[in-house]
């Protein structure tokens, strides 16, 4: 299969996984020292063939092809130019991995065993207004260690050491956001511990032939709760927990399952010895009775 033919290949498979809608997102290879293929403007990536593709200098010059360069095509030539190692690059706009770069949340805390092993970490670039400085800007404090991003209100990008590395990369990113939003709507997620995590990276090399790099999850055990870390960052008290799942599977936010008034949330931030409103027992009977 010629460079062009798996170009295209990936471009399909990108679009078709619903990792891009309509002419979003890009792809790019590095071809070699001066020459980058990369996709054009407003071109759907499930149509592309291979007389669209365009070849591009790390400056981001025209140099073969008809055609608009991608207008972000900057958040390519900067993983080129700061990472030899980095050889393609995807972006894209998946679902859930939008939806938690819309809402703010980072990829950061160890969950999956094979993501902390192939991906790392995953911080939150803050908003940057695609096609300007500002984008790339936003990444620069990551992009000398990262394999993948989230961008703030925008979307997500990886990088690989080939074409099919930064698509499997894109891949794994969304189907982990997919599998924490699931865990969320049940009821939380449950964190790797340090030593865990410690465990994964002395096997790693022997058993799964992967050199991850180490210190890349900020993780404190003092934050578990019954083995499931909460947001502290929102102080949310137990009672605030189970009120949530609750407006959760009633499927409206406006219902007030405890006869609380709208003032309680803020209150309840400023009184923090009236927070856990709630016993253990109380909770527990509650978590039963509406089988959350």
């Amino acid at each position: 299969m010629s460079i062009k033919s798996e170009f295209i290949e990936i471009c399909r498979k990108v679009y078709d996984k619903g990792f891009v809608s309509a002419t979003d997102g890009n792809v790019s290879l590095r071809l070699d020292s001066g020459r980058i293929l990369i996709t054009p403007s407003a071109k759907n990536k499930g149509e592309l063939e291979e007389r669209d593709l365009l070849v591009i200098d790390y400056k981001g010059n025209l140099l073969e092809g008809k055609g608009k360069v991608t207008t972000e095509a900057k958040v390519h030539l900067l993983a080129y130019n700061k990472r030899k190692e980095i050889n393609a690059v995807v972006h894209g706009h998946p679902i859930y991995s939008t939806a938690f770069a819309t809402a703010g949340k980072d990829l950061t805390k160890p969950v999956f065993p094979e993501v902390i092993l192939t991906i790392g970490e995953v911080p939150l670039c803050k908003y940057g207004t695609p096609s300007t400085d500002e984008l790339t800007k936003s990444m620069e404090p990551y992009i000398n260690y990262v394999w993948a991003l989230l961008l703030q209100n925008h979307g997500a990008v990886t990088f690989g050491s080939s074409l099919k590395d930064a698509y499997y990369k894109m891949e794994k990113l969304e189907h982990t956001a997919k599998t924490l939003f699931i865990a969320n709507m049940l009821g939380g997620v449950t964190y790797l511990s340090d030593g865990n995590v410690n465990k994964l990276f002395a096997i790693a090399e022997k058993i799964y032939s992967i050199k991850p790099q180490k210190n890349q999850f900020k993780f404190n055990e003092n934050n578990m709760v019954n083995n499931q870390v909460f947001n502290t960052e929102n102080h949310l008290s137990y009672t605030e927990i189970i009120e949530e799942r609750l407006r959760s599977r009633a499927g409206n936010s406006n219902v007030n399952p405890f006869g609380i008034n709208n003032t309680y949330r803020q209150k309840n931030i400023t009184e923090k010895s009236n927070k856990n409103k709630l016993s253990k027992d109380e909770i527990d009977k509650i978590i039963r009775e509406f089988n959350l």
